[in-house]
């Protein structure tokens, strides 16, 4: 996709987040890496139901203004982003929002690591929360930094959800895979809890996920530091 393309898909990103209840307010924001290594980012104070084409701001790689119309802004998380690019030469977006269950489970610091369906075990792997940081500030950078090596999700403490993909698709369809997977580890909860799939069956799942060559990165089953799988 061209540039204009690329800031097209951003836009509707953002309407698909905040027409799910992902985003309130000017909650959430997104940034794709261009070829060139330059950023696209949406901006700060704008409500992501309204994100427009022309609305969207070129950074260069360490969050320089290159384009942006007059009274606009980078997204103020914007750091958390470029550290995700930095920590990982595979990832080329980036989407941050605050889906409701997800977000609840951040806030109750509880880490989605049980893997009780298929579908967290073949796309997304464990989810862990990570520790308290202050928004805007370098603290989110520092952060999540340790975990990017070996998560393709990760819970904000307090804060919402992140995740990481090679394209702007794959990075929003895996916030989409997390909140999916918070509701259903939630209703599990209200039924008596979830009953998690042997670490047998597991291992077929991942020689699965392997043979469909599904990229992004993996833990080990409930070892945060594990590469093995």
């Amino acid at each position: 996709m061209n540039e204009q393309q690329i800031k097209e898909q951003i836009c509707e990103v953002c309407r698909r987040m905040w027409q799910l209840g992902w985003t309130a307010g000017n909650d959430g924001n997104i940034t794709v890496k261009l070829e060139d290594g330059n950023i696209l980012t949406t901006p700060a104070g704008v409500c992501k139901g309204f994100v427009a084409p022309e609305l969207i701001i070129k950074t260069d790689s360490i969050g320089n203004v290159i384009e942006a119309e007059k009274k606009y802004r980078p997204s103020s998380e914007i750091k958390m982003h470029l550290r995700c690019y930095k920590e990982r030469s595979d990832v080329n977006a980036v989407v941050h929002a605050h889906p409701p269950i997800a977000t609840g489970f951040s806030a109750a610091n509880k880490p989605l690591d049980g893997y009780s369906t298929i579908e967290a075990v073949l796309i997304l792997g464990s989810v862990p929360v990570t520790p308290y940081a202050t928004p805007s500030t370098d603290e989110v950078a520092d952060s999540i930094a340790p975990y990017l090596s070996e998560h393709d999700g990760l819970l904000l403490a307090n804060h919402g959800a992140l995740t990481v993909g090679c394209d702007l698709q794959t990075a929003y369809c895996r916030m989409e895979t997390l909140e999916q997977l918070a509701k259903i580890s939630l209703v599990a909860h209200l039924l008596g809890g979830e009953k998690e799939i042997d670490r047998s069956n597991i291992d077929k799942i991942l020689s699965i996920r392997n043979g469909y060559n599904i990229s992004g990165r993996h833990p080990g089953y409930k070892k945060y530091s594990d590469k093995g799988c």
